[in-house]
Parts: structure tokens; sequence; C-alpha cells
């Protein structure tokens, strides 16, 4: 029989509350990981359509907001997908420019460039239907 203890020892840790149409825990790990691809990218010399300084901004932006997403505030979702919706332009372009290029699928900058695109584009799929939600809310049963 389980107790509020789990297997009897250690402490209680509550069920995590599920809140429809929510998905602000995706995008937080999505905004850290392109957060790490972004410095580690730019440590490695890869050419990024950032300059360093723009770089780390971003970095810390993604790693803010991740840090405040919650279920709670409306306000940072719209944020979360501004965010998203640049790094997905951002990156994106560079990204089919690049390959217009015909830079190889081995280079380094277009590997992460593509990579950070990516991230940013499914970042902004998991905004968007939070931020549907927050709309549709009122109206779930």
């Amino acid at each position: 029989m389980d107790d509020e203890q789990g297997d009897g020892g250690g402490e209680y840790v509550p069920r995590r509350r599920h809140v429809p149409h929510y998905h602000g825990d995706n995008t937080r790990i999505l905004f850290v990981v392109a957060s790490v691809v972004l410095l580690i990218a730019k440590s490695t010399g890869a050419d990024l359509p950032l300059t360093t300084t723009e770089t780390v901004i971003s970095a810390l932006l993604l790693v803010v907001a991740a840090g405040i997403t919650n279920p709670a505030q409306g306000w940072i979702h719209w944020f979360n997908a501004l965010m998203a919706m640049g790094g997905t332009l951002l990156f994106g372009i560079t990204a089919i420019h690049r390959y217009s290029a015909h830079v190889s699928f081995s280079d380094v900058s277009f590997i992460y460039t593509e990579a950070l695109a990516l991230i940013s584009l499914i970042a902004l799929y998991f905004t968007t239907r939070t931020v549907r939600g927050f709309h549709l809310r009122p109206h779930l049963p």
C-alpha cells in the first residue's frame, strides 16, 4: 500500500500538476539546450550570424526565459514565442543561404546553424501550443 512517503523513506514528492495544453517544460529544455549550443558553437569558432556579445546575450536571455517559464503567467509564453521566432528566422535563413551556397554538410558552422534553426522551430511549436492553450483555457471543460 502506498503512503505519502513512497517506499517508507525519504521526502514526500507531490505529483506533478497537469495543466492542459501547457508545454513550457519542453520549451524550457529546448531553450537551455539552444543556449549551450550557442556558447559551444561560438567558443569553437563556428561562424554564427551573431557577434560574440550577441551570442552571450542571446544565451543569457534564453536561460532567463527558461527559468521564468511557468504555467501561471501567460506573458512569458508570448516572449518565448518571440524568442523562438527570432531564432528560427535568424538561423533558418542563415542555414538555407549556406546550403544554397553549396556549403558542405560536414561544415561545422552549417551544422551548428542548422541545429539552432531546428531547435528554435521546435521551441516555436511548443510555445505556440502553450499560447493557444492559454486562450482556450476559459472554454475548456
